[in-house]
């Protein structure tokens, strides 16, 4: 993810009011998106970086 990216993907995670924080590692390469969230599975995730029309994998 790039900083475009990120502000694409921002909407779809900053609305999810089951999501407490969520950062990008851009200093990694692999781009490290991490979230913090009492309710929400690692897959209900993916599925919102997919809906934003970016792949993810749970690490």
């Amino acid at each position: 993810m790039c900083a475009g990216c990120i502000q694409s993907v921002k909407p779809f995670l900053d609305n999810n009011s089951e999501i407490l924080i969520w950062e990008v590692d851009l200093q990694s390469p692999n781009k490290i998106l991490t979230v913090e969230s009492a309710l929400l599975s690692g897959e209900s995730i993916k599925s919102i970086v997919n809906k934003a029309g970016y792949k993810a994998e749970i690490v």
